[in-house]
């Protein structure tokens, strides 16, 4: 463990020590801050359409002036409530006393009413004033918004780290194998200590990377005040896709030394690692599908198929409640997956990655040993 951990220690140094890293490191906070911050500053006045029933409208244009607001009038409930669950209207004003929503109102309109209304009645009854009472007409959908849009943020993030990391892995196999240097090292050292040693290794500059999002992106998400919108239960997300990270991580790394180390020109590389890269993709696209329906067949399915499970699973997690016993059945799949592909992709790197020269094909690498 010495040696593997030392290959590690080399591994991160070298890399962290690059312009290159640091300055990629910044690019990243400084992007998923500005991403963050986006919606705040681009986003124009803020567009409600309200109703009433047996009620006065409210002059809200005087509390907020830059607001954009229009009003209709319903001549019963039942109509109002269809029209709130056809998204006709935002929100319905009922006897001056309710207000009728589909799922939890928007903070800032829920605030407005509230403010407007007691000014109003304050100023013609001049006495403590009830406020406003809020019922949903439809499903809880408070959070859906939240949910879509972090899961479409987590995809891309997981597919571009685990693509980048995985090709870092590729890249340093074949540098190594091609300039003679791998034969120095395994003079001294093993080679599942070497290949170990440069998975755990560029795999924490990959934790690097994604802890660095994720903070700036929780950051920011609180200093913009988005955060009031995140789904209940986010810490335990954001400790899931770490885990899934890792998992997946392990998984296509251990492949992509494998099949690296059949090649001694880095040209070739792109092309021997085309089956892995293509699998990476499929999993991408799933994931992407899976934050529009992520409790349809294919996604639950897919879910707890290994390699799928490393990118589809956290998704599903951000889109919507999974319970704990599928995570854990579906994290215990992928980990007896990483542990199988850990043993075979030592053998494959252990016989090849020392045979220079012309392109080694798999099957001849198998039935050498």
């Amino acid at each position: 463990m010495n040696e593997l951990m030392l290959v590690a220690r080399r591994e991160i140094t070298t890399q962290v020590r690059t312009k290159a890293f640091a300055i990629g490191l910044v690019i990243t906070a400084v992007l998923v801050a500005a991403v963050t911050f986006a919606p705040k500053i681009l986003g124009g006045p803020d567009e409600y359409t309200l109703g009433t029933v047996n009620s006065q409208q409210l002059p809200l244009k005087a509390a907020a002036p830059d607001a954009q607001v229009e009003w209709r009038s319903f001549p019963d409930e039942a109509a109002a409530k269809r029209a709130v669950l056809d998204g006709d209207v935002d929100a319905v004003l009922v006897d001056g006393t309710r207000v009728l929503t589909d799922g939890e109102i928007d903070s800032q309109l829920g605030v407005l009413l509230q403010s407007v209304n007691r000014e109003v009645k304050l100023g013609a009854a001049g006495m403590a004033i009830p406020p406003l009472k809020m019922e949903s007409v439809g499903a809880d959908t408070r959070y859906e918004a939240a949910r879509a849009g972090i899961a479409v943020v987590l995809v891309l993030v997981l597919f571009m780290l685990l693509m980048g990391q995985v090709m870092m892995v590729a890249m340093g196999v074949v540098e190594e194998k091609g300039s003679r240097i791998v034969e120095i090292l395994l003079s001294t050292i093993r080679p599942w200590q070497l290949l170990g040693g440069k998975i755990i290794g560029l795999g924490v500059l990959g934790l690097i990377n994604l802890v660095t999002i994720l903070a700036v992106g929780l950051a920011a998400s609180a200093a913009s005040g988005l955060a009031s919108d995140f789904p209940p239960g986010l810490p335990g997300l954001v400790a899931g896709v770490l885990v899934w990270f890792v998992l997946g991580y392990a998984f296509f790394a251990t492949l992509a030394a494998a099949l690296a180390s059949l090649v001694s020109r880095q040209e070739e590389v792109s092309t021997v690692m085309t089956p892995l890269t293509m699998v990476i993709m499929v999993t991408y696209f799933v994931a992407f599908y899976a934050t529009n329906d992520p409790t349809g067949t294919l996604a639950t399915v897919l879910s707890y198929v290994p390699p799928f499970s490393a990118m589809i699973m956290p998704v599903r997690m951000a889109a919507t409640e999974v319970p704990m016993w599928q995570v854990g059945l579906s994290m215990g799949a992928m980990a007896l997956a990483v542990l199988a592909v850990l043993g075979f992709g030592a053998k494959i790197y252990e016989r090849a990655v020392l045979r220079t020269g012309a392109r080694l094909k798999l099957a001849d690498v198998l039935r050498a040993g």
